[in-house]
């Protein structure tokens, strides 16, 4: 039987340290650290999002600057508006909702982000920074927090055998990164991947995010291995992540719920990046 990842516990104690270092910077430069949201358009996954990401930065001592557009804002509008946060003294993070509407190029609106005030970690100087191994840009907010869920279970990634399953450069791309960062041995696994469960079977450490229901079962899963569930896909029953969790729970050594496991430090590794763009 596996022993269950708490991502909640896990974040609560990282926002107790973004909220001590937000403190001590506005007791030094008389102002908050700042983080603004963008959102376009009405979607409501996003709403929801934002409002979480919101409410976060208020509890953590983080300024939220929000700012939500029509869905028929043009891309030189939102660009405008970027631009003019990119200036703005008091906005130490930007964060832009994905996804975006379907006439917004969102590679190009993620270029016009300052590098350092990223807080997504998406921009391509940052992401370049990761696969080059140096350590002074923003990571990724979900594979940063993977990372600190796996250290948390106190097995160690050094030498470890790790299979992500999926390649998107907001999850697998940079989770495989930073995993490779820590001495792992890393495959990377998708859609054409061959033989699939042979490899996966292989992994001490396995990070899931294919975005299909229940896609890894327990006979893909090697026993005691610490599996990372980042999936999140909703239907009439509710939220269900990549991974059976019934079944792989009685295989894994450690394993992530959904939800409560990865989710909550997706956003706490928001907040510590804005920190960290503050010089906080």
């Amino acid at each position: 039987m596996s022993e269950i990842i708490n991502g909640k516990a896990v974040a609560a104690e990282i926002r107790k340290t973004v909220l001590e270092r937000a403190s001590a910077f506005e007791r030094k430069h008389g102002r908050k650290v700042g983080l603004a949201v963008v959102r376009v358009g009405d979607d409501p996954a996003s709403a929801i999002y934002v409002k979480n990401k919101i409410k976060a930065c208020e509890e953590c001592g983080i300024a939220s600057y929000s700012h939500c557009m029509g869905a028929n804002t043009s891309q030189a509008e939102l660009i405008e508006l970027i631009s003019t946060l990119n200036a703005d003294a008091c906005v130490d993070g930007i964060l832009v909702q994905l996804p975006l509407p379907k006439h917004i190029d969102e590679r190009e609106t993620l270029s016009v982000i300052l590098p350092e005030k990223d807080a997504d970690g998406f921009h391509a100087v940052n992401a370049g920074k990761l696969f080059l191994g140096e350590r002074d840009g923003t990571v990724a907010c979900t594979p940063r927090g993977i990372i600190e869920l796996i250290k948390s279970t106190g097995v160690g990634i050094e030498g470890k055998r790790a299979v992500v399953i999926g390649r998107s450069n907001i999850v697998g791309k940079p989770v495989a990164a930073l995993l490779l960062e820590h001495n792992a041995t890393v495959t990377v696994c998708h859609s054409k991947t061959v033989d699939l469960k042979e490899i996966t079977r292989q992994a001490d450490i396995l990070v899931v995010a294919v975005g299909k229901k229940h896609f890894v079962t327990a006979d893909m899963v090697k026993r005691g291995a610490v599996v990372i569930d980042v999936g999140m896909n909703r239907d009439e029953s509710g939220l269900h992540g990549d991974v059976d969790f019934d079944g792989v729970k009685e295989v894994a050594g450690y394993i992530t719920p959904v939800p409560g496991g990865v989710g909550p430090m997706t956003v706490a590794m928001l907040l510590l990046n804005t920190v960290d763009g503050a010089g906080a």
